[in-house]
């Protein structure tokens, strides 16, 4: 496990766009974070709780459980 990053295994439709699930998801669990702890935001770099880069793969012909221990084993 790497403290660095998040992992997320999502299935959205393919009329939503990657960028925007990402956007999403990132301003929505920042929002929370800034409700639930205030003070943390003066500890942040430029007051931002998550960088602005994401990553999106596609799983392919893999199965689940194989996406599924890559992420538990925090393998990159």
């Amino acid at each position: 496990m790497q403290e660095d990053h998040v992992h997320l295994f999502l299935r959205a439709p393919p009329s939503l766009a990657p960028s925007q699930l990402a956007h999403t998801l990132k301003g929505a669990t920042a929002r929370k974070a800034f409700q639930r702890f205030p003070e943390i935001k003066k500890q942040l770099w430029g007051g931002a709780f998550w960088s602005r880069s994401y990553c999106v793969d596609s799983v392919g012909d893999m199965s689940v459980n194989i996406v599924l221990n890559y992420i538990e084993l925090g393998q990159d």
